[in-house]
């Protein structure tokens, strides 16, 4: 494939914004090579400036759950953009959303909008410690909540793919607060809680990661981490920026039977536009302002847009009786046929699955937290990325990320992607 137009677009890019890209991961650091331009994209598929067609498996990193330029999501944001952007005033389609969101999720009763993950991870963190009364949070190594400076604590994702898990910038007194746990070790997190008495506020997670590529949580792990909050009067905090509306309807918490005190949402959330959200129970929630002491605001909060195609989405999840099952046996079928050739030629790896959330990790251990994820073969990583980009198959510029998959997705284009496969295994 020929990259000649994106290839210039990106010098363009580098002369005004720092790396040429407005998210790092973007900039194929972790990787090598130039970043794809993309103009439009459609079902299943990315069309880059050049012309090239590519089966797409980050799909916005997510949100894309039932395809790009889905029509619903998409006459919903037009017909709204009709009446105007942004009022910076309360209008009905916010509690339309909010309304069918909780009726979605268990264990919450109120849910308040914001504009991104980040966004919300941050502030059910304030929540917390507002709630609680206490300042520290535990938080486990490999797991992205955004780039808030209480996170960037071996963040995993972006940050692990420039191999510069901790960023300057941030404060040592904010960094003393935050707690760094093993996932998926138990035992760890009861040491940091002993070694803490009565001063953690929070533990907060990714019921399944996503960003140190697809790691599900042990059996039993979360069900141990809910008897540990309960035990010590810790707020259970499930970051679903991901996993929400993705793995089930009602995320995680439904999938495995486990209630956290705040959910985080975004992505699926909202229909591919800057949404996030952050969920509780009514006590809980209630500590925000301007009913509680607890701050947070936003001035595009709740932007009538990002409501239409959030609510747009959602509503088509909830009323698609089939849907999670179809992601799930279109995920089951790539992860077999992915086995199937990675075996035959003989390529030594690992693949974790979680619903519609794959990855491959060219390791033959099992990858159940950071440090198993980091002793990947990157360079083998490297190789089958750009050996896929050049069969015209997109998955993420980083070995720390997992795949998403889309209900736009074809059996023939799983095939397309597994014959692709193939041919790259044969000279990995």
């Amino acid at each position: 494939m020929i990259y000649k137009r994106s290839s210039a677009l990106f010098a363009e890019a580098e002369r005004v914004i720092p790396g040429g890209v407005n998210s790092p991961v973007r900039a194929f650091k972790g990787v090598g090579g130039t970043p794809i331009f993309v103009k439009e994209a459609k079902g299943a598929y990315l069309y880059d400036e050049d012309g090239n067609r590519l089966i797409d498996y980050i799909n916005s990193w997510g949100p894309m759950i039932l395809g790009h330029a889905y029509q619903p999501v998409v006459d919903a944001v037009v017909e709204k953009a009709k009446k105007g952007t942004s009022f910076g005033m309360p209008t009905e389609i916010e509690t339309q959303i909010a309304q069918l969101a909780v009726s979605m999720v268990p264990n919450i009763d109120k849910i308040r909008f914001v504009n991104s993950g980040t966004e919300a991870c941050m502030s059910a963190v304030r929540l917390a410690r507002g709630y609680s009364g206490k300042d520290k949070i535990i938080k486990f190594a490999g797991c992205y909540h955004g780039h808030s400076d209480s996170f960037l604590i071996q963040a995993g994702s972006g940050a692990s793919t420039f191999g510069t898990p901790n960023s300057p910038g941030v404060t040592k007194g904010t960094a003393k607060d935050t707690l760094l746990a093993k996932y998926n070790d138990i035992e760890n997190v009861k040491q940091l809680i002993e070694a803490n008495p009565n001063e953690i506020a929070c533990i907060i997670i990714e019921p399944v990661a996503g960003n140190m590529g697809c790691v599900p949580p042990n059996d039993g792990f979360l069900q141990a981490l809910r008897e540990l909050c309960d035990a010590n009067n810790i707020l259970l905090v499930f970051d679903e920026v991901m996993t929400g509306f993705r793995l089930a309807k009602g995320g995680a918490q439904e999938l495995y039977n486990v209630k956290a005190d705040i959910v985080c949402f975004g992505k699926v959330i909202g229909g591919g536009l800057p949404v996030g959200a952050f969920a509780a129970r009514e006590e809980i929630m209630n500590y925000l302002a301007p009913v509680g002491p607890v701050y947070q605001a936003g001035t595009l909060s709740g932007n009538p847009l990002a409501m239409a195609a959030g609510l747009a989405m959602l509503t088509q999840l909830n009323n698609d009786a089939g849907v999670f099952n179809r992601l799930n046996e279109k995920t089951a079928y790539l992860h077999e046929g992915i086995a199937n050739v990675l075996n035959k030629n003989k390529v030594v790896h690992t693949i974790n699955r979680v619903g519609s959330m794959i990855s491959v990790h060219f390791d033959k251990d099992a990858v159940v937290d950071f440090e198993t994820a980091a002793k990947g073969n990157n360079e083998t990583f490297k190789k089958f990325f750009h050996g896929l980009l050049h069969e015209g198959v997109y998955i993420a510029p980083s070995a720390f990320e997992t795949w998403f998959i889309t209900d736009a997705l074809t059996y023939e284009d799983l095939d397309f992607t597994i014959n692709a496969i193939n041919n790259v295994a044969r000279v990995l």
